[in-house]
């Protein structure tokens, strides 16, 4: 799929990961709606970007909130051609911790957000996307979630986190069968240690230490290396249904 004249749809997509596939997608000629619950990073990103690309305050475990996002996609720019899901969180929380068993609710919450709000940003999207006049060679869409390393090696205190990165994992093929009669190609990328917010709080001594815990190249991963793989899977139409590891062969130890 050529970027150039295309609608993407990115959740997260005022900061990290997102704000820089937003960034890019936009430096190639594509429309950009960005989905995020941070409204004054998002309307300073669309101040940045112009009019190619507009902001939309989304919780994405709510649907008519995600549908709205979708509908302006489609009002403002003629269709949806893709959506990428950027959009989480992690807590860290150990099984049985010094203050008793895992806290359910931290566990629900985690799901939630990462596994039922990328499934739910895939859902809509795809049924925008079914109703998109298809390009000559039939294809009418791209969808890209976001995973994680973490789902194949999760560390301790990281089993929500890892369950829902897991099942991102496990439904991005099942979901490609099922889209690739409508021409509709699923993805997901599953980062290693990137240098994102989520890793912002700490101090500057264990984020390089992080790094170095990386083969090559021994750093954190920038935003900026995510962004050009999710381009690359746009353009690329044999790329389907499957997970990608952007992660320097980075292989987790327990802790």
């Amino acid at each position: 799929m050529e970027i150039q004249g295309k609608t993407f749809l990115v959740s997260g997509g005022a900061s990290g990961l997102g704000a820089a596939t937003v960034r890019l997608l936009a430096r190639h000629g594509a429309s950009v709606v960005i989905v995020d619950r941070n409204t004054e990073t998002g309307e300073a990103m669309v101040a940045e970007l112009g009019k190619q690309a507009r902001f939309v305050h989304t919780d994405i475990t709510a649907e008519d909130e995600v549908r709205r996002a979708i509908d302006i996609a489609v009002e403002d720019f003629g269709a949806l051609h893709g959506a990428i899901s950027c959009a989480g969180i992690g807590v860290p929380e150990k099984v049985v911790g010094d203050e008793g068993p895992h806290t359910l609710a931290t566990f629900e919450k985690v799901i939630r957000v990462n596994l039922i709000g990328t499934f739910n940003v895939i859902r809509l999207a795809a049924a925008a996307m079914v109703q998109s006049e298809s390009a000559v060679d039939g294809e009418r869409g791209v969808i890209i979630n976001t995973a994680s390393i973490a789902a194949f090696e999760g560390q301790i205190g990281q089993t929500a986190y890892a369950a829902s990165k897991g099942g991102i994992v496990s439904m991005t093929l099942p979901v490609a069968r099922e889209l690739a009669r409508y021409g509709i190609r699923v993805m997901t990328v599953a980062p290693g240690l990137f240098d994102t917010p989520m890793l912002a709080g700490l101090s500057e001594e264990v984020r390089q230490s992080l790094g170095e815990q990386i083969p090559f190249p021994s750093r954190l991963g920038r935003p900026e290396e995510y962004a050009s793989l999710v381009k690359h899977i746009i353009e690329n139409e044999m790329l389907n249904g499957a997970v990608i590891r952007l992660d320097g062969s980075l292989r987790m130890a327990p802790r």
